[in-house]
């Protein structure tokens, strides 16, 4: 699919600016939570006794958020985005106050849980609902907004939830967010209310709930082993991986196949490679180089701007095929993946690991927008959700297995040796999905 620059986008036209302003909104609210939750959970497991369980709130967010994920996909292709975005929003808000509220870490975890649910819901309908309202010229400048609605959260969340915890409560990073939720949800209802009566049918997917439960243990129980080094365990996660793979993901996706499945593809592909790395960053500065937390934290900050303005500038240029910016953006990923075995060692230039970063972040940007674009460009109204649902989970499991990759690279040797194989690893996979979405694509990327 070739996009032309025929007429600027109409995101902030009068007819559209509301049900953008909260969809970004929701968005920007789903990273802040996604930024502060880390912050104020040593204090949250301090106040409810639960220090033994500190993985929890973390492992159980992630699982149910698959589930949700595929539980909205599906919803979505049967009775359009409308349904999920309101379950989806209720789920959060439930989650938020549950938390916000509990006196146990038994609630706090539901509180979690349904926090997870109610994310995984919302992002998979967002995706769908871009599709509905906006025209095909005007999606890369809708995902460039989405992107750019992590740009605040990730510069000034963590922070804030700090200010927060140390100063008033740590509540408040949970039900601080409630009015502002529903704001971006009322922002919604009048898009919702017009929405066209949804008259596509999907194809039956047999296993569908089965295989969200088994990708959801299997995240959850990989990250939990490899946390733990519990290396049995790893392998029946990734055992149940694989099954949920096949029905979770487009036939071939594994594979590479053309079209679809390799769009897929790319995504986990970039997103892992991209994590996998990124978690070390810090480590690599504040074991190597002696960096104080914040200052080992600005790398990450120019990522997250690198990767908003990259994102807003593929919005602006739709004569670009979208193909060639995911190769763009598989080979910058690569070339900054690579460049941090360089500050990895004691005597390597550290203070050039911002700049390193924020380029990375550039060729996420670039990458990870474009292939949200082909992958609504490749599907029908019957099958939105599940394509939509099926980027998000190659994301994240992309995300666990090479995360779990570096875990136990960087356990078994020294840090800096660790960091240096690793970083050559992900760059090499980067520049294999750079291969994969040349040549094997022909001239598009989907068909």
């Amino acid at each position: 699919m070739t996009l032309t620059a025929q007429q600027p986008a109409r995101l902030w036209a009068p007819e559209k600016r509301w049900p953008t302003t909260g969809l970004v909104l929701l968005v920007t609210l789903l990273a802040f939570e996604a930024m502060g939750v880390g912050t104020a959970m040593p204090r949250m497991v301090m106040e409810l006794h639960g220090e033994s369980l500190y993985a929890w709130p973390f492992i159980t967010f992630m699982a149910s958020s698959l589930v949700g994920t595929v539980f909205s996909g599906r919803l979505s292709d049967l009775r359009g985005p409308r349904p999920a975005v309101l379950i989806g929003v209720g789920l959060f808000l439930a989650g938020l106050v549950v938390a916000g509220t509990a006196d146990s870490m038994t609630l706090l975890l539901i509180g979690r849980v349904l926090q997870g649910l109610g994310a995984g819901t919302q992002v998979v309908a967002i995706y769908v609902l871009i599709a509905a309202v906006y025209p095909d010229s005007d999606h890369p400048a809708a995902f460039g907004a989405l992107a750019a609605a992590w740009v605040v959260p990730g510069l000034v969340g963590p922070t804030l939830a700090g200010w927060l915890t140390e100063h008033l409560t740590w509540r408040l990073v949970f039900l601080g967010l409630v009015p502002l939720v529903l704001l971006g949800f009322l922002l919604l209802l009048p898009v919702l209310r017009r929405l066209p009566l949804h008259t596509a049918s999907p194809p039956a997917r047999r296993f569908l709930p089965l295989a969200a439960v088994s990708a959801a243990a299997g995240v959850a129980g990989l990250s939990w082993a490899m946390q733990h080094r519990v290396w049995w365990l790893g392998l029946l996660s990734l055992v149940m991986l694989g099954a949920a793979v096949r029905v979770l993901l487009p036939a071939g996706t594994l594979q590479a196949r053309r079209g679809l499945p390799v769009t897929v593809l790319a995504r986990g592909l970039l997103g892992g490679t991209f994590f996998a790395v990124e978690a070390f960053v810090p480590l690599t500065l504040t074991v190597v180089h002696g960096y104080s937390p914040f200052a080992a934290g600005i790398p990450l900050t120019m990522g997250a701007v690198g990767w908003s303005l990259s994102a807003m500038w593929q919005g602006r240029h739709t004569e670009i095929p979208r193909q060639t910016l995911v190769r763009w953006g598989f080979v910058l990923v690569s070339i900054g993946l690579a460049a941090v075995t360089l500050i990895a060692p004691a005597w390597g230039p550290a203070w050039a690991t911002a700049l390193i970063w924020g380029v990375t972040g550039m060729g996420m940007g670039i990458g990870m927008s474009s292939v949200s674009v082909l992958v609504l460009g490749a599907s029908t109204e019957a099958d939105r959700g599940f394509n939509s649902a099926a980027v998000q989970i190659s994301d994240q499991m992309g995300a666990a297995l090479f995360a779990g990759v570096g875990g136990v690279l960087v356990v078994a040797t020294a840090p800096t040796v660790g960091v240096i194989v690793l970083s050559l690893l992900m760059a090499g996979i980067a520049l294999m999905g750079a291969i994969l979405t040349g040549p094997r694509c022909r001239d598009t990327l989907v068909t």
